[in-house]
């Protein structure tokens, strides 16, 4: 999976406002291809397990409730160097200081609920695309 996938979360606060289409447009768009993707929603968990990286921090307990509070849609892309563009496509983590044209600057409402996940580093996306899919769920 290294270099040419990644993996994204539409989290619970773009999926009740109604941008999941928006965001999968952007990420169509921007030459990703959808490789695995369901709607779904974690337990808390779910929820504490894949974030158990941030169990320290003292913002995890809030992490952990915000991403178990509704639906979310997980998916894994393909693209050549995945991770490093997605990244660029998703900005920054606060949509105040993310550019124009990024996804979070488009649908997210602030640092906390920024409406997208994206794997950090190729490892990361190994690691998070299994968590939520099963290898025979992921297209080549």
């Amino acid at each position: 999976m290294a270099g040419n996938r990644t993996f994204t979360m539409i989290k619970p606060d773009a999926v009740e406002k109604n941008y999941i289409g928006g965001i999968l447009k952007m990420i169509n768009d921007a030459g990703f291809k959808i490789v695995a993707m369901k709607y779904t929603k974690l337990s808390k968990e779910q929820a504490q397990k894949f974030y158990e990286v941030h169990a320290e921090r003292p913002f995890y307990g809030e992490l952990v409730d915000y991403m178990s509070s509704g639906p979310i849609v997980a998916a894994v892309l393909e693209k050549d160097n995945a991770v490093e563009d997605f990244r660029k496509l998703i900005g920054a983590t606060d949509p105040a200081e993310a550019a124009e044209g990024t996804i979070r600057k488009s649908y997210a409402e602030s640092k906390g609920k920024n409406a997208v996940h994206g794997s950090d580093s190729d490892e990361n996306a190994t690691i998070e695309s299994n968590f939520h899919f099963k290898p025979e769920e992921i297209f080549a």
